[in-house]
């Protein structure tokens, strides 16, 4: 048999959610300015749609964007006016960081702590990648 037919036949025996892919698409953050400040409302949704815990967005949030702050119940209070759309970028660094598999872009992954080294689990495609702490 040639490449093409045994390729054909592989696909064909493949499960269809191996096929679908789904896109997912990360929440943008809604907040409003008080006074110097940026509340932030739905941190608490965005860090549960990619399956992280909300403090350790929060920790990465406040020192990559240099600013002080804190969760005060639901809302995530900044210390100094920040546009969204610089809030949104660094959710997306994150994202890309600690929480899409390197390998198939997937979300479905977990972070390990193994040894002192922080490692990003996919459990879609196996791969084991080690990430830098935050």
């Amino acid at each position: 048999m040639d490449y093409e037919t045994l390729l054909a036949r592989a696909r064909k025996n493949l499960p269809e959610s191996v096929l679908v892919k789904e896109r997912f698409e990360l929440p943008k953050v809604s907040g409003r300015l008080e006074g110097a400040k940026t509340v932030i409302g739905n941190l608490v949704q965005i860090a549960a749609a990619i399956r992280r815990p909300v403090d350790q967005l929060v920790k990465y949030l406040l020192k990559e964007l240099a600013t002080p702050g804190a969760m005060r119940g639901p809302l995530f209070v900044l210390g100094t006016k920040m546009p969204a759309s610089r809030i949104n970028d660094k959710i997306k660094q994150f994202a890309e960081t600690f929480v899409f598999c390197p390998k198939c872009g997937k979300p479905d992954t977990d972070l390990k702590k193994e040894g002192g080294v922080t490692i990003l689990s996919c459990s879609v495609c196996g791969e084991r990648k080690p990430v830098k702490s935050f």
